[in-house]
């Protein structure tokens, strides 16, 4: 009975060390993301001035759990509110703009974080605004075209996603033809489209997904015509990229 008891009392530090030594080296290939909530209480002239913006919410992510330190810095560093939001908090205290603030994860495995942050509110008129990031887990690094592409083939694969987005544009102008829209919409719609095209430098846009990615594109229309602007999200499956792939990097492990 003596000896059963010492092999339990020694065993169970062993088993107690194993799992924190566990917990305390994390993961490679991903993340730990907790979401950490802040409410923002505007007070004096300006609370005064704007009772119905008094409050304003944002969330925001604390990163953790990779193995590799300074790996974790560097994103840590990318995803500070300042840098994700463009504006600190107490920067969002003193002006009354905002109302909401918060994130969506969109990948975070194989090495790769993909997130979004989107933040609302009302100066002139109500507004939203988005920032993206898709960063390298193994370097902490943005992931730029470049990194995961071919760059001989980075003009061809611009010239793809480009004729995506002369496709829609034209299914705009065909849409509002079509249901007997104001003349002026169609000529507005039609004007506002001359200059729009995806570009090499564009290609830095992109969004990573388990089965292709979504380039992004901005084609930055005043809020009166919001109505009339490109989605700006253009897909291809990595069967689709992996003419463009670069063997060695990020994405060359969906296609190989």
């Amino acid at each position: 009975m003596r000896l059963l008891s010492l092999l339990v009392l020694i065993l169970i530090p062993s088993a107690y060390s194993q799992n924190t030594a566990k917990v305390a080296t994390g993961f490679d290939d991903r993340v730990v993301i907790t979401p950490r909530r802040v409410v923002i209480v505007r007070r004096g002239a300006l609370a005064r001035q704007f009772p119905e913006r008094k409050r304003a919410t944002i969330t925001y992510p604390i990163i953790s759990g990779l193995r590799d330190a300074q790996v974790l810095r560097r994103v840590q560093s990318l995803l500070t509110v300042k840098n994700a939001f463009d504006s600190s908090l107490e920067e969002y205290r003193q002006e009354s703009w905002l109302e909401e603030a918060s994130y969506k994860v969109n990948y975070n495995r194989n090495y790769i974080l993909d997130i979004t942050f989107s933040q609302s509110g009302t100066g002139a008129y109500p507004d939203t605004g988005t920032k993206h990031f898709v960063i390298s887990l193994k370097s902490g690094n943005v992931i730029k075209a470049c990194d995961v592409f071919l760059n001989e083939k980075l003009q061809q694969l611009a010239t793809v996603v480009n004729h995506k987005l002369q496709t829609e544009l034209k299914g705009i102008v065909e849409e509002l033809i079509s249901s007997n829209s104001d003349p002026e919409d169609v000529s507005t719609a039609r004007e506002r489209q001359e200059p729009l095209e995806f570009k090499i430098e564009n290609l830095d846009e992109f969004s990573v997904g388990s089965k292709g990615i979504t380039f992004l594109y901005d084609a930055g229309y005043p809020h009166v015509i919001q109505a009339l602007e490109p989605n700006g999200r253009y897909f291809l499956s990595y069967a689709e990229l992996k003419p463009y792939i670069k063997p060695g990097g990020l994405l060359w492990q969906f296609v190989n």
